[in-house]
Order: structure tokens, then C-alpha cells, then sequence
């Protein structure tokens, strides 16, 4: 056997209060910490103050203790001003002791585990002063004590510490599993009476949440903080006892900065009904994360944020229906061919698209011989005339068409509204560049009228 003791110390650096400060905002939860534990060894448990690893079975795989120890140290989940410490023993109980030792910056003993000090053994604590008075002071010096008179006097648990220090009892532990769900409570440290004062403790879940998304490799869709109101009635209004928000991602990240800026953005836009005393974050959707895709070209690795991220960030701080993206419709009218949704979309990012959906946007693509403009306008503008020509920003020159579309016949009103019989032309503006323009043609059925003209959509 073979174990490994960490400890986390936010109070070793001796930098400005801010830095420590820093430190325990983004400090993880001592699960999570045990979860990026569980990526070296399966066999990982928190003793007193210290994270233990038993590594025998698979400290070879990392290339010896030696390299393990150094890979423990490099891949610190926390922030630089919290200090990693690190000690090993054939035992969790020598490992710890060795641990205590190496934090007060004491030499270690040359026999272990006989000559450790009496005061690193967790089971004999609350004994301290008795052994004292009986002239033992270390490990060594209690166990050549008599077994039966130590268990009737000082209790059985502090013999059978001592067996399981000397190896002549198995160790018995609670490890630690990967939840398959991610769900974290905090209480706050102070009541939060506004909803950006939540962010400060939300920090550390966020810390947690990414360490899951890695031990998992998955990649979150979707977010839910809540917090516990600390009052059931306030100006004679019953409230209730909770409240949350929810935060969704275009594609699956473990961008903690990411996500931190969607959460800020999203509590600067609630109101807390009453201060609020607990809070919890839980992943409500998740996707297998394949990793980041990088090119060899340089000018697909551009640094700064990615376009679906501004995006999401815009669309939390305007609102949804202020940042909009355009949807393919299948239809010949050309101002029906597109309509405009929210780009954060409200329903379930995994749910696959309809069938009929599917068809609409293959339909409106598939058009070989569409000469349509990138941009259209939502509804057709009347155009003036100068004679029988018609003008915006001076008279248009047709160059191509016409293009004729007859559509929209089979419907009434709750489908688009009147049939469409149009032929379309791309023409020039002396000011606006080129347009796409079209002429209604009346119907058959009807006396012919005075012609009119309409701008669709621009080229440039």
C-alpha cells in the first residue's frame, strides 16, 4: 500500500489580502476537489483536513511515485495563492502524520512510523495530556503499552490506530464516485440581498462544475442556479422558497470564463424577492465533449471569443428578442422564404429538428437557379416612378431577368395572405448599387392595371 496526502493553504502566501481573497473566491468545493483526484487512482477519500490518494495499484501508469508527486503538484485545480502540499506513507494515517510534520516544518523522525510525534496521530488528541503524564510522546512509546489496559483507559479506536499504523489491520475508507449528475450546494457566507452578490459564491461552483465536466468529459448545454430565500413572508406577501435562473450554450463548453460572464450577465437582470441564504448549481443538459478542433492554418486560430459566445452574451444582456438570427421557410414568396427567431433558441437544444422542419430548410436551399441577394428586406417597398421607369436613389437600369414566380394560390390568409405573380429583375441605382426588383403582374381573371414596382433585397 501506498499513500499520497494533499492539503489545500490559502493562508501560506504571504501577498495582499486581495490575492488571497481572489484565491477562495474561485476555491472549489472538497468534493470537487476529490473528483480531479479521481482522474490518478479510483481509491480516493478525505481524512481530517487532508485529501488522500492510495496509489499502489497505478502509480506505474503515471511513470513512479516521483513523477505522480510532480504531476499532483504541476496540475493544481486551485488558484496560484492557494498552496498544494503533498506528503506520502506506506499508510493514510503515516501519510497524514508526515503531512502535519512537513506544514509546521519539522523534520521527520528516522524511524517511521515509532518516532512520529504523538500529536499527529488524529485518534490520540483528546488524549494528549494523559499520555504525556505517563512519559509517552510518540507513536512508538503508546504502542509498547500494554493492549488491553490501552483499550479499557483510552478506548479501542485509539488502538486500533495504532494497528493500522503498523499494518496489522486493514484500512477501511468511504472513497469518493463521480456523481453521474452535477448538483452542489453552498451556504453563502453572508446574506445576499442583491442578485449580483451571488456571483462571488457562484464562483466556486462554477470551479466545481468545470472539474465535473473534465472527470466526465462532457461539455454543458445547460445551467440552473438557485438560491434559498431566507424570509416565507415579506410586506404581507407570501414568497417562495426558492428562485433560479437558467443559462444556456449555442455547443457544449468547459469554458469557465465563459460561463461565468452568461451568469453574471443573467443575475445582473434578476431581482431577489428577499436576501438569500444558500445556493446551489446543478447542470440541467450536457453533451460528450469531443475537445477543441485546432488548424494548421493561422487564420483559423485567431484569438479572442468565439462568434456563438458574443452572441449568447448579447442576447442575456439585450434580451432574447433583440439579438435575432434568420430561419430558411419553404416558400417561392420570396418574403416568406425567411423568418427571424431568437438566437438563443427557448426550446431544448437537443431536441432534434421536425421532419417538416427539415424539409423547409432543404426546400428553400435547394433553389439551383436562385439569384436571390444576401440581404431582404421583411416586407417589399412600392417604388417610385419616373415615367414608366422606376427610381430609388435615381432611375434603375434592369440587367437581368426577368425572373417570373407565380406561388401562393393555394392559401388564404392564415398562410401568407394574397397569391404572389411577380417577375423579378436585378437592376442598378446611380446610389444604392445593385437591387433586386420586382413588377407585379395582375391576373387573367382581372383588366390589367397601372403597373407597380418593388424593392426586395440589396446586393451591396
Amino acid at each position: 500500500m501506498h499513500w499520497i496526502a494533499l492539503q489545500w493553504s490559502l493562508e501560506a502566501q504571504a501577498e495582499a489580502g486581495a490575492a488571497t481573497a481572489a484565491a477562495a473566491d474561485a476555491m472549489p468545493t472538497p468534493e470537487a476537489l476529490g473528483w480531479w483526484a479521481l482522474r490518478y487512482t479510483p481509491h480516493v477519500c478525505w481524512l481530517d483536513e487532508a485529501l488522500m490518494l492510495e496509489v499502489s495499484a497505478c502509480e506505474r501508469l503515471w511513470g513512479g511515485r516521483s513523477s505522480l508527486m510532480r504531476q499532483l503538484l504541476n496540475e493544481n485545480p486551485v488558484p496560484a495563492a492557494a498552496v498544494l502540499r503533498g506528503a506520502q506513507g506506506a499508510t493514510s494515517l503515516e501519510a497524514l502524520a508526515r503531512l502535519r510534520l512537513f506544514v509546521r516544518e519539522e523534520k521527520r523522525p528516522p524511524e517511521i512510523p515509532a518516532g512520529l510525534p504523538l500529536d499527529t496521530l488524529s485518534a490520540a488528541r483528546e488524549h494528549l495530556d494523559a499520555l504525556a503524564r505517563l512519559g509517552c510522546r510518540s507513536w512508538g512509546e503508546v504502542a509498547a503499552l500494554p493492549r488491553g489496559g490501552l483499550s479499557r483507559r483510552f478506548g479501542a479506536e485509539l488502538r486500533a490506530a495504532l494497528d493500522i499504523a503498523w499494518g496489522l489491520r486493514p484500512e477501511s475508507h468511504a472513497w469518493l464516485t463521480l456523481p453521474d449528475v452535477f448538483e452542489q450546494k453552498l451556504e453563502l457566507p453572508a446574506l445576499a440581498e442583491t442578485a449580483p452578490e451571488l456571483m462571488w459564491s457562484a464562483n466556486r461552483l462554477l470551479s466545481a462544475l468545470q472539474i465535473w465536466l473534465r472527470a466526465r468529459q462532457r461539455g454543458a448545454r445547460a445551467l440552473e442556479l438557485e438560491w434559498t430565500l431566507d424570509l416565507k413572508r415579506f410586506n404581507g406577501v407570501n414568497l417562495p422558497p426558492t428562485q433560479q435562473i437558467a443559462v444556456r450554450t449555442a455547443e457544449p463548453t468547459q469554458d469557465l470564463a465563459h460561463l461565468r460572464r452568461l451568469l453574471s450577465e443573467k443575475l445582473a437582470l434578476a431581482t431577489l424577492a428577499a436576501p438569500a441564504s444558500w445556493l446551489k448549481l446543478r447542470s440541467l443538459e450536457t453533451d460528450p465533449w469531443a475537445g477543441a478542433s485546432t488548424s494548421f492554418l493561422p487564420e483559423d486560430n485567431r484569438k479572442g471569443d468565439k462568434l456563438h459566445e458574443m452572441v449568447e452574451r448579447l442576447s442575456v444582456r439585450l434580451g432574447a428578442m433583440q439579438v435575432l438570427v434568420p430561419r430558411a421557410r419553404a416558400d417561392h414568396r420570396v418574403e416568406h422564404t425567411q423568418a427571424w427567431q431568437p438566437a438563443l433558441r427557448t426550446v431544448q437544444p437537443d431536441q432534434p429538428a421536425s421532419s417538416k422542419a427539415r424539409r423547409e430548410t432543404q426546400a428553400a436551399a435547394f433553389q439551383p437557379d436562385a439569384i436571390y441577394p444576401p440581404w431582404l428586406l421583411p416586407q417589399p417597398l412600392l417604388l417610385e416612378m419616373d415615367g414608366e421607369r422606376p427610381c430609388y436613389g435615381g432611375p434603375l437600369s434592369k440587367l437581368i431577368g426577368p425572373q417570373r414566380i407565380e406561388a401562393g394560390w393555394w392559401g388564404g390568409k392564415e398562410d401568407g395572405g394574397q397569391p404572389a405573380m411577380r417577375d423579378y429583375y436585378v437592376a442598378e441605382s446611380p446610389e444604392a448599387g445593385l437591387l433586386w426588383i420586382f413588377r407585379e403582374r395582375p391576373s387573367a381573371r382581372f383588366s390589367a392595371g397601372e403597373v407597380r414596382w418593388y424593392l426586395q433585397g440589396f446586393y451591396a
